[in-house]
This record gives C-alpha cells, structure tokens and sequence, in this order.
C-alpha cells in the first residue's frame, strides 16, 4: 500500500515581524479561567441616550459566558464595542490585554482574526454557496491550496451535520440550517474566541436544541472561549458558565445560572420569570400621557 503524503502546514499571508499587543500569542502558562475580555468602568452613549453607565464584565479562557438582559439594554451595542466597532465615552475595553480603543487598524485587525463571530441574522452571502460562505475568510487570511481549503470546509462542515449541504445556496436552506452553516464559517479559521450574537432567534426547538448543543461541543472540544448574547434563559441556563444580566446601563446580576435562578432580586426574577410588570416598566419614557394626547401646540406630542 502506498504511503500516503503528509498534507503541508497551512500557508498563511505573511505578517509584520513586529509583535504587537493584538498579535501576542498566549503564554503557554496560561490556566484556564484566565480573562479574555475585561470591561471596567464602561461609559457609552448615543447622542444624549446613555447607553452604560458603569459597566463591568469579563469572559474568562475555555468557559461559556452568557449575557442577558431585555430588549434594548445594549447587549449587541457590548458586541461592537468589545470588538472595536464603537469607542466607549469612558472606561476600557480589553481583549487578551490589549486596550482595544487605542489599538491602531492593524493591530485591532490582527485582533479581530483571533475572533469568530456568529451574526444575528447568520449574515450569509447570498450570491456563493455553502461551500464558498465558509471558504470566504479563508480565501481572505490564507494562501491555502485547494485540496487542503476543501479538506478544512468540508471538516467543519461535517461538525455542524451539513457536508451535504456544501453545494445548496443560502435561499434553499432553513433557518436551522443556515445558522449552523453560519456556525461552520466563525469557526474555520480556529478562533480563540468566539461571540454568538442571539443565536437562538427565529428557530424551531429542534434546531434550537442543535445550535445548543453545537455550542456547548464547540467550547469542550475546541477549547474556545464563547460570549453568547440573548435573552433565550432557558437555552443559556443550559450552557452558561457565567451569565450577566444588563438593565438600566449596567450588570445588576451575575454568576452561574443556578445562582442567578436561587437569587431574590426583583429585576432578576422579573426576567427569569417573564414576568410584565417589576422593576423593568412595560412603558417606554414619555410625557404625561393625558398631556401628550389632548395637547393643542402639536398633535403628535412634540409641543
């Protein structure tokens, strides 16, 4: 039987010599538990709406970390400002040390190859297939041949169930489907760490119970760190190591989901519960409302 021929290591576009902050590997020492993203002091606002006030958050190395809150209190706004999209008003952000708001575009892009990142929506590009959806960043970052880039998609592929999907187009695919495709392209390129931004919306319970599964496999087997944004409490409690729960521009609670479930707090059992009515108003902030409604300056309330 002929001796079959190791494939090459994988050829990479050539990067600065420099090391920077963002491009530091981590030390071998490192122990699990270790912060990967730390968030002190978090001050952010749009316009004259503050976003945060004073926020604090870590996501520690190999474990789940789950974030929550109702609509509106700024948890896929935490995204893009862990990820360097936005510039907090104060505090810091810090991503394996480095402060991300004064990295310069290199380095925050050679920070942001070390994450993988499940979009809301799944965000696949309509006009490629499968196969080429997840071969895209590696077509982008490598100089993979081809054999060696079929081998890779049609590995992670077959992690998510899908390899026999690899020649069917986004519009042919369910919503189940295409969030675990979704799931194969965040994690081609072997992240470090990887943020699923509510996962779990718009799915049926079987492929609700996929993607949690898929989700708790990817973070033993690969040994990633995850930062899971949704207001799913079942789904999370499932997988969560650490959870924090946002309201009013900051975390009011926090710790593991069985802490979270035993805790007396109102605004913790208001969401944990479902329940209408608590410390989180049903109505957003407005005038008087029989003022706004019988006001003659301008019918539509603007006085």
């Amino acid at each position: 039987m002929p001796l079959r021929r190791r494939p090459k290591p994988l050829e990479r576009r050539r990067q600065p010599d420099r090391v920077t902050e963002a491009q530091r590997p981590i030390a071998p020492s490192a122990q699990a538990g270790d912060a990967v993203v730390e968030v002190a002091g978090l001050r952010y606002a749009v316009g004259r709406r503050e976003i945060f006030t004073d926020l604090d958050f870590v996501a520690r190395r190999g474990r789940v970390t789950a974030v929550m809150g109702p609509s509106g209190t700024g948890k896929t706004t935490l995204l893009r400002l862990i990820t360097g999209q936005v510039a907090p008003s104060a505090g810091e952000v810090r991503m394996w040390g480095a402060n991300v708001a004064t990295l310069g575009q290199r380095d925050l892009f050679a920070l942001r190859r070390r994450i993988g990142m499940l979009f809301q929506n799944g965000a696949l590009l309509t006009d490629l297939d499968v196969f080429e959806n997840i071969a895209f960043p590696v077509r982008e970052h490598t100089n993979l041949t081809e054999p060696l880039l079929r081998e890779l998609v049609l590995t992670k592929l077959h992690a998510v169930g899908l390899r026999g999907a690899a020649r069917m187009m986004p519009a042919e695919l369910s919503g189940g489907m295409a969030r675990r495709v979704a799931l194969a392209r965040a994690v081609v390129m072997d992240p470090e760490l990887l943020i699923y931004d509510e996962p779990f919306v718009g799915l049926d319970p079987i492929s609700m119970g996929v993607i949690v599964r898929l989700i708790r496999q990817m973070n033993r087997v690969l040994g990633i760190t995850s930062i899971v944004v949704s207001h799913d409490v079942h789904e999370l409690g499932a997988i969560a190591d650490e959870s924090y729960l946002l309201s009013e521009g900051r975390c009011v609670a926090s710790g593991s989901p069985d802490e979270l479930r035993a805790s007396d707090s109102e605004i913790v059992r208001q969401f944990l519960d479902g329940v209408a009515d608590g410390p989180v108003p049903f109505h957003y902030p407005a005038p008087d409302y029989r003022e706004q409604l019988f006001g003659v300056d301008d019918p539509r309330g603007r006085g």
